[in-house]
């Protein structure tokens, strides 16, 4: 895991609790030091090699979970002003690196399946979301002013 993190950005390394019944795992609680409010819980999913993003939120805070497959979250730091201003943060989690991330408002988000089956994210976001007023701000995934190009690196 990255040690150089966005400004705000938390990531919380999540524990696995396998049985002869199943597994669990906690994403978020209560008494959890990532918790700020309780706005909504939704999933979202993204077929192998669809990159959804860039955008980002203005109120909401995000903290997201992948609980099937594989993604890669990219985070770009647009906020003048930020210490962390122009920096980049590239996460590979899901399946075989359980993580929650929180991401911070202005903070431009993405993902991208990396898995060969379809991902599913689990999304608790601080804010419900507002069918009149969304407090989404997108780009385009490709064409943009954002440092990241999102082909894979092979190598």
């Amino acid at each position: 895991m990255e040690k150089n993190y966005i400004e705000g950005v938390k990531v919380k390394r999540l524990r696995m609790l396998p049985d002869e019944r199943g597994r669990l795992m906690e994403i978020l609680r209560c008494d959890d030091e990532l918790f700020k409010q309780f706005g909504q819980v939704y999933m979202t999913t993204a077929y192998p090699g669809v990159v959804k993003g860039w955008h980002y939120h203005k109120t909401q805070t995000d903290t997201m979970a992948v609980v099937h497959g594989m993604m890669k979250l990219v985070l770009y730091d647009s906020r003048e002003g930020s210490p962390t201003y122009n920096m980049v943060n590239e996460f590979f989690f899901g399946e075989h690196n359980p993580l929650v991330i929180q991401i911070p408002p202005f903070v431009f988000h993405g993902f991208k399946a990396i898995s060969e089956c379809e991902a599913i994210v689990i999304n608790i976001p601080t804010e419900p979301y507002n069918y009149k007023h969304p407090d989404e701000f997108r780009v385009h995934p490709h064409q943009n002013d954002i440092p990241y190009d999102w082909d894979r690196k092979d190598g």
